[in-house]
């Protein structure tokens, strides 16, 4: 008999009665809330192989019955709040092949006896309070394929039976305190795909035998104490895709051989004393998307390292001996999220062109001897800043900014203010007098070689009964096979036109258009995005009201929404922590807006994970406006309860009043959903109570544990940074949540490594931030 009650929101204490199935194999609880002790009765289960109850709250010791369960494979009660010891009895489970006690608060050491477990190929005993050193008695695990004893605080040196494990492909002891050398025998381990021993005492250098793991995609030797030159033998680990060597002492120049690493993605070589240049022939790396070299003592022109990075995302140089001056060349650097150039001896004017770069996010020039467009100096000790936006020169088309709308002048705003109001009004009457298809277009002159039916882009140049028809047979009559989802109101079908264009109609059925409250929901959404544009915010093509139909039409969203992915293992997996992290940061641009960009100001009542949707790339747009609403500065702006249960500011339930303040509490709870990878629900109601038990609780234990984790400092960062401000959005009191534009400003400012591991950070020390990141500034009441 198999159970499988995983991925629910049960909650309460493990049932004791479960001792009465007997022929039970296979029990898996994992993903829940259940609190409380393991009851004794789950060692009844003698014929018991898998025991999976991971990602919950289960609290008190390890069972010592546990041992009766003679036939157990696989027991995993990773992500709980276990404490104690690790009981002998354990390894009296000689059956076993996979054993998993991370992400609890198990301390004490690790027994002689783990030796006994003789079958074991993956042991994870990562992120708890072990102690002392790593027993020899491990060198009988022979089969072993995967060993985690990160973050924990075993000291010793790195036992050399470790390189008897000769099929072992993950070797993960980061943030420790191991002492010593690198063993040399750890060359041993052809099979290495992942070895990971950052954040530990290692010294010395670093021994040639491990440039022979030449299958090694994964190598983190960062915050160590290893000296010397790194050795050009680095070239011959052709499979490496991520390589972390920071904050160590290592000297002398870049090897040129590093322009073998053909797979390599990251590379962080960042707080060290090397020398040099960057060799050119880093441009062979044609995967590279992330490069920090920041802090040593790199002194080379600017240009050429800049001009050969084509695929770089991120990328930092800050605190080197970097020279010359930039051109033009800056916009060939299309794919550039995050530059950090501060700190070094770079001079000139800085090139309009930055303005150029559509999806960079952050800019960091200060302390150099640069010069704004108009010869104005930069503001030192500050992300660049000049009296005048930078404006991308006309022979380069500009693209529109993925971050917040570009600044203009008080006169200009009001003209286009006035002019959307304009356009708005006579749409809107449009919309509500005629009794055809009218569809809002980027074009007014008629797109050349457009065919009689006509692209939906263009058919305002055309009668929009042909436009009607078009959609008709896209959909074959809304025929329920196109159909892709429900919203609050209407479906969502999703339309290929004669175009080829896809596009997705929410589509009112006749019995709702005929409520006076859907048809009031539908006139809002239009007119609320016909007054709005914004490059996160879902973009309305056109919209058809008449006897027969009532449906808007928007760009196609092809990953759905967030809320699905979170609720699919496989997309969970594939949104990783950079693409969480990006979509937070679209929705918070979107949002600020909405807030401080529009007059007057949108709130939109309803921000959820299912309104929050994403295109193939993972960017996150915001959409289903049927509750928003203008806020006027005239009227109290109270209303009927709008939004959805689980997002709701609290103080709406008294208080009955729209504010902006509404929507930044419903982000917070979008924040952690994205985070943790299912609505935060109890959580919440703990969160507000401020227990000294969810303060002691680690960042760690809450975040989704379906991704892999974060493997650099810059999205550890991000994430403490996120969090932080999901906290604050989540304040009880009104006036002491952020603005929307102040967590749009944190998140836009530049990055750092944190003060302390990512794997000791406390809720607590999120909930009341002071220097878990070394530069974020306390601006959040």
């Amino acid at each position: 008999m198999v159970f499988d009650l995983s991925y629910n929101n049960l909650y309460g204490s493990i049932p004791r009665e479960l001792g009465s199935l007997k022929n039970l194999i296979a029990l898996n609880f994992s993903y829940n809330y259940f609190s409380g002790p393991i009851p004794s009765t789950i060692a009844l289960f003698s014929n018991l192989t898998h025991l999976h109850m991971s990602s919950n709250q289960i609290n008190g010791s390890i069972p010592i019955d546990l041992r009766k369960l003679k036939n157990m494979v696989s027991l995993d009660l990773s992500y709980n709040s276990l404490q104690g010891q690790l009981p002998s009895s354990i390894f009296q489970l000689n059956r076993l092949t996979s054993l998993s006690f991370s992400y609890n608060k198990i301390n004490g050491s690790i027994p002689p006896a783990l030796g006994d477990l003789t079958n074991l190929v993956e042991l994870d005993l990562s992120q708890n309070q072990l102690i002392g050193c790593i027993p020899l008695e491990i060198a009988n695990l022979k089969n072993f394929t995967f060993l985690d004893l990160s973050s924990n605080n075993l000291s010793c040196p790195i036992p050399l039976t470790v390189a008897l494990f000769s099929n072992l492909t993950h070797l993960h002891m980061s943030s420790n305190q191991i002492n010593g050398s690198i063993p040399i025998d750890l060359g041993k381990l052809k099979n290495m795909v992942s070895l990971d021993l950052s954040y530990n005492s290692l010294q010395g250098q670093l021994p040639s035998s491990i440039f022979q793991l030449n299958r090694l995609t994964s190598l983190s030797f960062s915050h160590n104490k290893i000296n010397g030159s790194i050795p050009p033998a680095l070239g011959d680990l052709t499979n490496l895709v991520e390589l972390d060597l920071s904050s160590n002492e290592f000297d002398g120049p870049l090897p040129l051989e590093i322009r073998k690493l053909r797979n390599l993605e990251s590379l962080v070589l960042s707080q060290n004393q090397l020398i040099g240049c960057i060799p050119l022939e880093i441009s062979n790396l044609k995967n590279l998307t992330f490069l920090d070299v920041s802090s040593n003592n790199l002194s080379c022109p600017i240009m050429p390292i800049l001009t050969v990075l084509q695929s770089i995302e991120v990328l930092s140089l800050g605190s080197n001996r970097i020279y010359g001056s930039m051109d033009s060349n800056i916009v060939k650097l299309r794919k550039l999220t995050f530059l950090d150039l501060s700190h070094n001896n770079i001079s000139g004017i800085i090139p309009s062109e930055f303005a150029c770069l559509s999806i960079l996010e952050s800019l960091d020039l200060s302390y150099n001897s640069l010069k704004g467009p108009t010869g104005e100096e930069p503001v030192e000790g500050d992300i660049i800043s000049f009296n005048h936006p930078l404006q991308c020169p006309k022979s380069t088309p500009p693209t529109p900014s993925p971050s917040l709308p570009p600044k203009s002048t008080p006169q200009v705003a009001i003209i286009i203010c006035i002019v959307l109001a304009f356009f708005a009004f006579c749409l809107i009457n449009l919309f509500l007098l005629a009794d055809k298809c009218h569809f809002k277009t980027r074009q007014v002159q008629p797109t050349k070689g457009a065919s009689k039916n006509g692209d939906i882009l263009s058919v305002w140049n055309y009668d929009g009964k042909i436009a009607f028809e078009d959609i008709l047979k896209a959909t074959e009559d809304f025929d329920i096979r196109y159909c892709v989802g429900t919203g609050g109101y209407g479906s969502v079908y999703r339309a290929q036109l004669p175009s080829g264009k896809v596009v997705a109609l929410k589509k009112l059925h006749s019995s709702e258009a005929e409520e006076v409250s859907f048809r009031k929901s539908f006139e809002n959404e239009v007119e609320t995005l016909t007054k709005i544009r914004h490059k996160n915010i879902i973009r309305l093509y056109g919209f058809c009201l008449n006897k027969r139909s009532m449906f808007l039409i928007y760009e196609y969203m092809e990953r759905g929404s967030l809320f699905c992915v979170l609720s699919d293992d496989l997309e969970a997996v594939e949104l990783d922590w950079s693409k969480r992290i990006n979509v937070i940061k679209d929705i918070a641009y979107a949002l600020s807006y909405m807030h401080h960009d529009c007059t007057p100001p949108i709130v939109h009542r309803d921000v959820k994970s299912t309104n929050i949707l994403l295109n193939s790339e993972f960017e996150a747009f915001v959409s289903d406006y049927g509750t928003a609403r203008l806020l006027d500065p005239d009227t109290s702006n109270r209303t009927m309860i709008a939004g959805t249960y689980g997002y709701i500011a609290p103080e709406f339930a008294y208080t009955m009043a729209i504010t902006e303040k509404c929507d930044v509490y419903s982000f917070g709870v979008v924040v952690l959903e994205t985070l943790m990878g299912k609505h935060p629900g109890e959580f919440l109601s703990s969160l507000s109570s401020s227990s000294s038990s969810i303060q002691n609780m680690l960042l760690t234990e809450i975040i989704d544990h379906r991704p892999s984790p974060p493997r650099n400092g810059i999205v550890e960062s991000d994430i403490v940074l996120i969090t932080t401000l999901g906290f604050a959005c989540l304040n009880a009191k009104p006036m002491n949540r952020p603005t929307m534009k102040l967590v749009s400003q944190q998140l836009l400012a530049r990055k750092r490594l944190l003060a302390k591991r990512f794997s000791d950070i406390s809720l607590g020390q999120l909930m009341f931030p002071d220097e878990i990141l070394l530069d974020i500034e306390n601006k959040i009441s």
